[in-house]
């Protein structure tokens, strides 16, 4: 039994749900992280009315069961949603039962973690460098891009980690609006899930276990990585 879960050779289905967890994950968190740094630095630089309902807006994936979460989705983005019917008519560009809705959901989902670490990480650079580079004549994006942006990196590859995690994780969401597909939307979660409801599928179902084990392992490991060279690179610039 042991040797079966352990063998190292991957079956088609375990290399699909594999990749398509890799695929979504990354796209997910590429997807949110632009939009996940302008939030976070609206929300903890910013002070205008309106800014509770946004932090609450944005962080309500959290609060909410994902299985709303992925039926709000389907509501908006499936082929008669107002969004995904416009999408649809107008781009060819689907997303409701396909592995790019999937990505959407991930971002969605990962979105409040990777606001939140990056809002801390604004919150913790003191806004006296930024002023004393604006008084020397640099422009604010240039303060943004050469002071800014380098402080906050351990917090941004801290909320993508999170981000990216959160979509290795995702099951609810995914499997409301866009199934749960082989090949196509069956990442590692819900091949698991499948894995489960057939009457032999223990061995099947801890290969998956111990494939997520390995990718959660080194998604950590690289987020060390990338964490410490922005450390030495910051001490670098000090």
């Amino acid at each position: 039994m042991f040797d079966g879960i352990f063998s190292l050779s991957l079956t088609p289905a375990e290399a699909q749900a594999l990749w398509l967890s890799l695929k979504t994950g990354l796209v997910g968190t590429g997807v949110a992280l632009v939009p996940g740094i302008a939030v976070a630095w609206l929300l903890a630089r910013g002070n205008f009315r309106g800014k509770f309902w946004l932090d609450s807006f944005v962080h309500m994936p959290l609060v909410l069961p994902p299985v709303v979460t992925g039926y709000v989705l389907l509501l908006v983005f499936g082929h008669n949603g107002p969004v995904g019917n416009w999408l649809e008519t107008h781009l060819g560009f689907v997303l409701a039962f396909n592995w790019k809705g999937a990505a959407l959901a991930s971002a969605i989902m990962g979105f409040p973690l990777l606001v939140r670490a990056v809002r801390l990480a604004f919150e913790a650079v003191d806004p006296k460098l930024e002023a004393a580079a604006r008084t020397l004549g640099a422009h604010r994006r240039d303060v943004f891009f050469s002071i800014t942006l380098p402080l906050i990196m351990p917090g941004i590859i801290a909320g993508g980690l999170l981000a990216f995690a959160r979509a290795l994780g995702e099951f609810g969401a995914t499997i409301t609006f866009v199934a749960n597909i082989p090949g196509d939307t069956q990442t590692l979660p819900l091949a698991l899930y499948s894995a489960l409801q057939l009457p032999d599928g223990e061995i099947h179902a801890m290969r998956f276990v111990v494939l997520s084990l390995v990718l959660a392992a080194g998604a950590l490991a690289g987020s060390e990585y990338l964490a410490r060279a922005a450390q030495i690179r910051i001490r670098g610039r000090s």
